[in-house]
């Protein structure tokens, strides 16, 4: 008996099939790495911190069409323009610029046009599928695409670029790709969702170990 694989002669029946089962166990293991990753279930959420310095206090707020778990954030006391925007949470950059349109608002010209989207932007990975957006910043991010940041490392200041009607820290935690509750310093931040505007007061424990 004598067959023909991928243009070579092999003779003998069992050689034909012992190429035959290294080829199907071959696809099998190759399909495992491919397919196997993804379905892994996300790692155990991060100790998350407030995106802002030590010891402030800060108003957690949504509106209608906000869409459901998205913060922004405003300081209860001082101007928002310029405060520092500092990492949740340790990880790697994984996106770090421009999101959509900057527009033209800024401290001198508050009410210049809109721009679309997030504005200057970063997002982190933080591992276990976890990852932080922070938008609307006023200027380029401090860190770069590939980046290591540690924890309470500032990222950037706050700003009103992209769609933003007033100075303030757009601000998201992703559990996959699915947007889910923010949690901050072990607890639930109570912003779920956006059927009505509504405001919190949180105060960060983002401070140097």
């Amino acid at each position: 008996m004598s067959v023909t694989l991928f243009n070579v002669k092999i003779t003998g029946g069992r050689v034909v099939w012992a190429a035959v089962i290294t080829c199907v166990l071959g696809v099998a293991v190759a399909g495992a790495v491919i397919v196997v990753p993804p379905l892994l279930p996300p790692g155990p959420r991060p100790l998350f911190q407030l995106p802002v310095a030590c010891g402030e206090t800060w108003k957690l707020g949504t509106y209608p069409g906000h869409d459901d778990f998205d913060v922004d954030l405003f300081p209860t006391q001082g101007e928002a323009w310029g405060r520092p925007v500092l990492a949740s949470y340790a990880g790697e950059v994984v996106a770090a610029g421009i999101n959509g349109t900057l527009g033209a608002r800024t401290p001198d010209n508050p009410t210049g046009p809109h721009g679309r989207g997030g504005g200057y932007w970063v997002k982190i990975d933080h591992g276990g599928k976890w990852q932080t957006q922070y938008l609307h910043m006023i200027e380029p991010p401090m860190v770069a695409k590939g980046d290591h940041v540690e924890r309470g490392q500032q990222i950037g200041r706050v700003g009103s670029t992209g769609d933003s009607g007033a100075p303030h820290l757009h601000y998201e935690q992703r559990r996959g790709r699915q947007k889910v509750e923010t949690w901050f310093d072990g607890h639930p931040s109570g912003i779920t969702t956006d059927d009505h505007e509504y405001t919190l007061t949180n105060t960060s424990n983002n401070c140097p170990d």
